[in-house]
């Protein structure tokens, strides 16, 4: 959900830039980082941004550049009379009546720079006049951050679908060890009933052996694996904003696989099961992307 984007308007008076920076967030988070917008033109706005990003922590800014016009000042004049007056005593009082106070151009650029002598006239810079201009410009800023979103997400699908698939690849991988794991596992009770110089019965072991096995037995969290990656890719293609859906799916997925580890008794699949972990958690870092 990161992104960026760009937009200007000419107005009457100079250039105005809107910005919109997104980042990653589980909701609309909207912040106006700017004093020019009109304030009954905030809700409209706030609720345009949310309609067209979705989620994200979302900053909107604005940049105005006046050109000759739109930086034009004035003179307070009572201000400057004010100065000229206070000079001129000063002067008396210091006997400085012969000093350059008195010429005129001397004094002028004096009087004008003395403070808040020269004000820039203050005007609002969106007016309901060039509101439509501002407002082409606010939607312009948001195709261009929507289109960044875009190629970011093609190749965040490329990366998610990817490791999903991987998980699947390690799952058939899981699903090799499984006559092993069973060989090695009443290789192991056998060994263990031997040590203890014990007679057994056969036919009980057996028995034993399927109930231990049961326990051990991992298809279901197999087929409900697959299930869940099945289900987040059919998600992640058929749902225009999959993004919290697709985190649902996570935890189910990692429910399965923490499962299938703890009842693993077996080196190869718990090495697997690892790497599976690893794919998950960096589709589970990516999915915070996705809206």
């Amino acid at each position: 959900m990161t992104g960026y984007g760009k937009s200007e308007a000419l107005l009457e008076g100079g250039r105005l830039t809107v910005e919109f920076r997104s980042v990653n967030g589980k909701n609309a988070e909207i912040g106006i980082k700017t004093s020019l917008l009109p304030k009954d033109k905030e809700m409209e706005v706030r609720k345009r941004i949310a309609e067209r990003l979705q989620r994200g922590t979302i900053d909107m800014f604005f940049n105005w550049e006046p050109n000759a016009s739109g930086a034009a000042r004035t003179v307070n004049r009572e201000l400057a009379m004010d100065y000229y007056r206070q000079i001129n005593e000063l002067a008396g009082e210091i006997g400085a009546v012969n000093l350059q106070l008195h010429e005129p151009n001397y004094l002028m650029a004096t009087l004008l720079r003395m403070p808040d002598v020269v004000d820039s006239v203050k005007r609002d810079v969106i007016t309901a006049a060039n509101w439509p201009l501002v407002s082409k410009a606010i939607d312009e800023a948001l195709d261009a951050l929507v289109e960044y979103r875009v190629r970011e997400g093609e190749a965040l699908y490329r990366d998610v679908t990817s490791r999903v698939k991987g998980i699947l690849e390690l799952e058939d991988e899981v699903e090799s060890y499984e006559a092993e794991r069973i060989a090695s596992v009443r290789e192991k009770l056998q060994k263990a009933l031997e040590d203890l110089k014990v007679k057994y019965d056969t036919e009980r072991f057996e028995q034993e052996m399927v109930f231990y096995l049961e326990k051990l037995d991992i298809n279901e969290e197999k087929v409900r694996l697959r299930q869940h990656c099945k289900y987040f890719l059919d998600t992640i293609d058929g749902e225009e904003y999959p993004g919290k859906k697709l985190g649902f799916i996570i935890q189910e997925m990692g429910r399965e696989i923490n499962t299938t580890g703890s009842k693993a008794n077996h080196a190869g699949i718990q090495k697997a099961v690892v790497r599976m972990k690893d794919e998950l958690e960096k589709i589970r870092e990516q999915s915070m992307n996705i809206l």
